[in-house]
């Protein structure tokens, strides 16, 4: 099999790319991954209430919706690369100096720049990467991205576990951002998608993008889109954003939450790998649903489990169908549309999303505050993660190997 794209003017190997592009990927993750426990630590720090950690994850969302529906949109007008490189830039410069903030408002507003950052830069990356591979290993490689998406969250784990106790969760966000600047370097002199830049003098209006989204020939797969991401979102940022304090909940120190949660990211990784190697054998539906069902189920268990071993064991599971569904969907969005709406189709699905972000976290600090046991609360993510895999089994199309146009 080839290890790269087809020797042309302005692409690199297959490797470079997946190499450049999941290095941001990986730090988005080190940002999202310890923004789970530095919210359990700023809990203890700035004596947070149920409703003001839930409104952390959220503002989070909320900028990750505006940024991945302007920079999806505008990744049509100028091109993958620049966004990609603006957006890792915005989240980077955010997120270093959100460290130095005092009050929960200035904490709060920078991770609204944060989050439009990372918003913007997900669905733009796995837009181009879609661009530049061939199609019989398009699938794969996506769920490669996604990976790193595991790593970094393993990393945000570890430094969690090992700085935030000893040294404050101040130096843990430090450490997040500053490696970020690297992989802007590195973009520089990465080449944008052939496909868009053999389209890039197609004159098309924000306006008429948007509008042949929802067209009748899109309507289908943009309707499935939208559900999908929504319930992934919701269930994903609603469960794993709390995960640290759940634990904290659950009668465990600061500390040995951390380390439990750390034990459950390490499943992230063969759930994305089992993931890769199916989705160009069995197709992307089986997969995505096979894993959106593995979800729920673990959702279920994890909110019954009352031993130590049980939550483990359940929250391993969690993160294995979990993070595996999450690369299948990324692989997935792009093959959805044609080039010229591409960035805005996948970007105004992710950005629909991310509504689901903002309530998430929200429901649980809600919940938790009413008194609602955390059984019922993950139930209820067990249903929404059902909802998105019955739309993609009655209203998704199989895309495997098929040549984008």
């Amino acid at each position: 099999m080839s290890t790269s794209v087809e020797k042309k003017p302005g692409t690199i190997s297959r490797n470079k790319l997946l190499g450049i592009a999941g290095l941001g990927w990986l730090f988005d993750a080190m940002d999202v991954g310890i923004l789970a426990f530095i919210i359990a630590a700023l809990h203890a720090d700035w004596g947070l209430t149920s409703n003001q950690m839930g409104w952390i994850g959220s503002v989070n969302s909320i900028g990750m919706a505006v940024g991945a529906f302007v920079f999806g949109i505008y990744a049509d007008r100028v091109g993958r690369k620049k966004i990609f490189i603006i957006t890792l830039l915005l989240f980077s410069i955010a997120s270093g100096i959100s460290a130095f903030t005092t009050t929960l408002a200035a904490f709060m507003i920078l991770r609204f720049f944060v989050g439009m950052g990372l918003g913007g830069e997900l669905p733009v990356a796995s837009t181009l990467v879609a661009e530049s591979v061939p199609a019989r290993e398009r699938g794969r490689v996506i769920v490669l991205l996604e990976s790193f998406w595991a790593a970094g969250w393993l990393v945000a784990a570890i430094i969690s576990y090992f700085i935030i106790p000893s040294f404050g969760w101040r130096v843990a966000l430090l450490l997040t951002a500053l490696p970020a600047f690297y992989a802007i370097y590195l973009r520089i002199n990465l080449p944008d998608s052939p496909q868009f830049s053999a389209k890039k003098d197609v004159l098309r209006s924000v306006s008429m993008n948007i509008k042949d989204v929802w067209s009748k020939k899109y309507r289908r797969p943009t309707l499935m889109l939208w559900i999908v991401w929504f319930m992934v979102v919701f269930s994903y940022y609603g469960m794993f954003l709390w995960l640290p304090s759940v634990m904290v909940l659950k009668g465990f120190t600061l500390i040995k939450s951390f380390q439990y949660v750390l034990i459950m990211t390490l499943a992230q990784l063969p759930g994305y790998f089992t993931a890769a190697w199916l989705i160009e054998r069995v197709g992307r539906k089986f997969v995505l649903v096979t894993y959106l069902i593995g979800t729920a189920a673990s959702a279920l268990a994890f909110g019954n489990a009352d031993s130590i071993t049980g939550l483990i064991v359940a929250g391993a599971f969690l993160s294995f169908f979990n993070l595996g569904a999450w690369g299948a969907l990324y692989a997935y969005s792009p093959e959805q549309y044609p080039t010229v709406i591409r960035g805005t189709g996948t970007g105004m699905a992710a950005a629909f999303g991310r509504i689901g972000g903002i309530l998430g976290p929200l429901l649980v600090g809600t919940l938790l505050t009413a008194e609602i046991g955390i059984n019922v609360i993950f139930a209820i993510f067990c249903g929404a993660i059902l909802i998105a895999a019955m739309a993609v089994a009655f209203l998704g199309t199989e895309t495997k190997q098929m040549e984008l146009e």
